[in-house]
């Protein structure tokens, strides 16, 4: 096999259509589009437009509900947190703090607080202080000899 041997699969490309290039090319005058109406111009968009008929898309009903004001955390992964423990980004000896994951980079931003569940293994001794907590992320990190304080959401 040499580089001038190279082909694509049979079928693999198709030519591009070359539309409205004279009657020889079989998509001349018209370009395929018919005669006259809508479509047959251009700058038309009439996705979901079922002429003149109430749209199915305004024919059901509403459904649902997004709270205005609710929270939205930023969420930690235990195995997460252990990983940047075992790579010297979080000192696990000293209190971890909100603030100290950000500062780590495992958080982008804090949002309404930082929520820690269990996904993964934690086997350093940790003092976490975060917002808010699974009960079993809680669970795991008082097994591996730590602790995990979580602080009261303000008026929730």
């Amino acid at each position: 096999m040499k580089l001038n041997e190279l082909r694509d699969n049979p079928g693999a490309t198709k030519p591009r259509k070359r539309v409205g290039r004279g009657p020889g090319s079989g998509t001349g005058k018209m370009g395929g589009r018919g005669i006259k109406g809508q479509k047959s111009r251009s700058g038309v968009a009439i996705n979901g437009y079922e002429g003149g008929q109430m749209p199915l898309y305004q024919r059901l009903p509403k459904r649902g509900f997004n709270k205005p004001n609710r929270k939205a955390f930023a969420v930690v992964n235990l195995g997460l947190i252990q990983k940047f423990i075992d790579l010297g980004k979080l000192d696990a000896k000293s209190a971890i703090t909100e603030d100290a994951l950000v500062a780590s980079g495992l958080v982008r931003r804090k949002l309404d607080g930082v929520r820690v569940l269990a996904k993964g293994e934690i086997t350093s001794k940790v003092d976490l202080q975060v917002t808010g907590a699974s009960k079993s992320a809680v669970e795991a990190v008082e097994k591996a000899g730590g602790k995990l304080a979580v602080a009261a959401a303000a008026a929730e």
